[in-house]
């Protein structure tokens, strides 16, 4: 796999390439992808960890600090980041949204516990945050 648009300096690095299934996928999984995150239980605010990219006709699920590192901002990046990349991937591939390509490389995943998924109709419910917006400039 050519990886030319994704250069993260960080050690074993791989970017999470994914196949949809079909073509209404992209939206199921981006707002599937606004309800699973980080939360403060106490302030019933949601932080979305993870985004489904399209680039070059090819799919990607990536943490938001991976979209910080590519545009080249101060990133964080701990092992706890792609471990929940993975294991969030890894359920939405369990829901049959997705399929990893080369899911042997992304087999390192957090515990659930470290995710919590919001069930839709508890989203009104939330205050829903993102720490990067795919597609706006700054």
């Amino acid at each position: 796999m050519s990886e030319d648009f994704f250069k993260i300096d960080y050690p074993g690095y791989s970017p999470l390439e994914i196949k949809l299934h079909n073509a209404d996928d992209f939206l199921k999984i981006r707002e599937t992808l606004s309800r699973i995150g980080v939360a403060s239980k106490k302030d019933k605010v949601l932080y979305q960890s993870c985004h489904i990219l399209h680039k070059q006709g090819r799919y990607f699920i990536v943490h938001f600090k991976e979209l910080f590192a590519l545009d080249g901002k101060p990133a964080d990046f701990e092992d706890l980041d792609i471990q929940r990349r993975n294991m969030i991937a890894e359920l939405l591939q369990q829901w049959k949204l997705l399929s990893i390509l080369e899911p042997e490389k992304f087999e390192d995943r957090c515990p659930l516990t470290q995710v919590k998924i919001l069930p839709y109709k508890e989203k009104g419910e939330w205050e829903l945050v993102t720490k990067y917006n795919i597609g706006k400039k700054d």
